[in-house]
């Protein structure tokens, strides 16, 4: 009958796209950009739960000085005001000065996860703080807590493409963006964005994964690097990654000033061996077999990050 053979056909499909994704997984097939938004989405929705019942609102690295810490949630909220101490901006209102010295008053967080970072300098400096992210769940999640913590009239959280922002131009006297650049497939759109949005004599701060810088005479990475990479890609939904030089050349071509770089791979170096060893606990494995494979698929990848960030492949760098 008629229903039996679309029955079939529909079931035919669905093992053929599942056999394919199955082989682009194995081979490290590059995504396009349409396939990474909609991944990236989906596997935000899907693992920002277990992330923060396991690890808090935080959805980025720590800062580990002394690197023997144990306090890993405020490891992570320490990342946030180190990195804004690092960049020049002011502690507190008091040390307000003329100029780009000042406070911020209005931020935007360019994939800003369920929104810890966006609270945090909001309730630091009483500033308001527009976060953008691709996932739903992350979205409705951010302003959930923003609404808990009494930080619902500073905070705002909505779905948003970093590379089409939903702001007029000159908007942001800070503009933050904390381990998203890494999933932005156009690395010179990307900026481009942050420099739109941005206010005249604002401040752009980009914390991201990156590769190596090349040395003379290199054209490129390795082979064996780039095999590495690839598998990584594939389980977090990432393009082609840059490095901290790619990122310096493209804001000096923007006619951005005092930009200011550093390498702080081994101030966050003890956080991926923590993340690995709180995965380990009951709680975090059932959490994790209910989570679907690409959550699993992540969480393997945790790995191949650490054998990046051992092999000094994979870099956190700060630009500002």
């Amino acid at each position: 009958s008629s229903s039996s053979s679309t029955t079939t056909t529909s079931l035919s499909a669905g093992i053929g796209a599942t056999l394919s994704r199955i082989s682009d997984s194995i081979r490290s097939k590059e995504r396009s950009r349409d396939e990474l938004k909609i991944g990236i989405a989906g596997f935000y929705d899907r693992s920002s739960k277990l992330w923060e019942d396991v690890w808090g609102e935080h959805m980025h690295h720590g800062y580990y000085i002394p690197e023997d810490r144990t306090d890993h949630v405020q490891a992570q909220i320490d990342l946030i005001d180190e990195v804004l101490k690092w960049a020049g901006v002011p502690e507190h209102e008091n040390e307000n000065g003329e100029g780009r010295g000042n406070i911020p008053t209005k931020v935007v967080d360019v994939g800003c996860g369920i929104g810890g970072s966006s609270r945090h300098i909001a309730n630091k400096y009483g500033c308001t703080a527009s976060g953008i992210t691709l996932s739903p769940y992350q979205a409705n999640r951010g302003n959930e807590l923003a609404k808990e913590q009494g930080l619902d009239g500073l905070t705002d959280f909505r779905v948003a493409d970093a590379l089409e922002m939903p702001f007029d131009d000159n908007s942001f006297d800070l503009v933050w963006s904390l381990e998203s650049g890494e999933h932005m497939p156009d690395k010179e759109k990307f900026v481009n964005e942050l420099f739109r949005v941005a206010m005249p004599g604002g401040r752009i701060i980009i914390v991201t994964w990156c590769h190596r810088d090349l040395e003379k005479g290199e054209t490129g990475l390795t082979k064996k690097e780039e095999k590495l990479l690839a598998k990584i890609n594939r389980a977090y939904y990432l393009p082609r990654w840059c490095s901290v030089d790619d990122y310096v050349k493209l804001l000096e071509s923007k006619g951005a000033t005092d930009i200011k770089r550093e390498d702080w791979s081994y101030i966050i170096a003890p956080f991926w061996k923590a993340v690995i060893k709180s995965s380990l606990n009951l709680k975090s494995i059932l959490g994790l077999a209910k989570s679907g494979f690409s959550t699993q698929r992540g969480a393997y990848a945790m790995f191949l990050m650490l054998r990046g960030f051992n092999k000094g492949l994979i870099k956190f760098g700060l630009i500002t």
